[in-house]
């Protein structure tokens, strides 16, 4: 992105959006490279920006009409206003599970670049939205399970007797999952991991979790983005079997497997939950594509004979500030492949494969 570009910074507007798109140090040194930015006012409040902050960062304090002016305009998740011919939009905007959005996006002439399809190539780390929030989600979800379990986490060791770990399950080794046992770990608690991928078993031992081997063939995710694959009928029924003892065994379980632009892949059933102890919790980081448990209902907290299965959707929201900070370089860095005016370069690898909507036409390949 070259000098005077103009960047336009909206508010979210969703009830439980807490997150910005861009912060004040990273304003600071997109205004120092000649770029201007305008800020709908109390953009960064509920990620514990002030506006002050964001003036003395170079951005002008204005309304969302006037935000709205900027050729190039930066959010989270996908604004309902956007409906300026010409625009430019960076942002959360759901192009596989909402392909009406993204039309509704063709038809009012925005260019649309989601974060959920930058590619996952070397170039474009810096520009990996997904990942930085999966980090956020992953350890997020450790202390909702926290927070709700009738266990602690660690071995105690006191004058009372010694009280025994929790046990930790987390099923998904993508960066959540791998963040989920990290976290768990830092707890105290004894953890095992489970993922289809060839590669997740060597990854979850690296933790110092114990990797479960259900029997089912690992999946080679280089043919896939790095992403796992919907498992054919029997292996699906091999991987249920497997985990269901260790589901009933376990006083944590964390769900973070998930399949783009499909529906999340189910791993806890109803009759595992049943089979787990009262007090036991359920953490379904996948609520948003349907849940990996079968019980889970998304944006709540549900009770199934003693179990307490947490759907929240907002995970990485509940941490704003530093979800918001790591959010604001990836937004810098996809920026940063613009043109001049804020032109769109379909030639560059990153910038088609992340633009969805350009020239009327939606352009999603699912």
């Amino acid at each position: 992105m070259r000098p005077n570009v103009h960047i336009g910074l909206l508010l979210e507007t969703a009830p439980t959006e807490r997150r910005v798109a861009l912060t004040p140090e990273v304003i600071a040194r997109l205004t120092a490279a000649g770029h201007q930015v305008t800020t709908e006012r109390g953009a960064g409040t509920a990620a514990g920006l002030q506006d002050e902050a964001y003036a003395e960062a170079g951005a002008e304090l204005t309304t969302r009409t006037q935000v709205w002016s900027a050729p190039v305009v930066v959010a989270v998740n996908r604004p309902d206003d956007a409906n300026t011919s010409g625009t430019v939009l960076l942002g959360f905007l759901r192009p596989l599970e909402d392909p009406a959005g993204v039309a509704t996006l063709a038809a009012a002439g925005v260019t649309a670049l989601a974060f959920e399809l930058v590619p996952r190539i070397t170039r474009a780390q810096t520009m990996d939205a997904l990942s930085s929030q999966a980090t956020v989600a992953g350890y997020q979800a450790v202390l909702e399970a926290a927070m709700v379990s009738k266990r602690l986490f660690p071995m105690l060791t006191t004058a009372a007797g010694t009280i025994a770990p929790a046990r930790a399950l987390v099923l998904g080794a993508g960066v959540a999952g791998l963040q989920a046992i990290a976290t768990c770990r830092r707890l105290g608690a004894v953890v095992a991991g489970f993922d289809v991928r060839a590669a997740a078993a060597e990854q979850i031992r690296s933790l110092g979790a114990t990797f479960l081997d259900v029997g089912a063939a690992p999946q080679d995710a280089g043919q896939s983005g790095g992403y796992a694959r919907k498992l054919d009928e029997s292996a699906e029924r091999l991987v249920l079997d497997g985990l269901a003892p260790f589901i009933a065994r376990s006083d944590v379980v964390i769900c973070t497997a998930a399949i783009p632009g499909a529906a999340a892949p189910r791993l806890v059933t109803a009759e595992m939950v049943k089979a787990m102890s009262p007090g036991s919790v359920i953490v379904d980081l996948a609520a948003t594509t349907g849940g990996n448990c079968e019980l889970t209902v998304p944006g709540e907290v549900v009770q199934h004979n003693g179990v307490t299965i947490v759907g929240y959707t907002d995970l990485p929201s509940r941490k704003a500030h530093d979800a918001s900070q790591m959010y604001a370089r990836n937004v810098a860095a996809l920026l940063g492949l613009l043109g001049p005016n804020g032109e769109v370069n379909l030639d560059d690898e990153i910038l088609a494969a992340a633009c969805i909507a350009h020239d009327g036409s939606v352009r999603v390949r699912n």
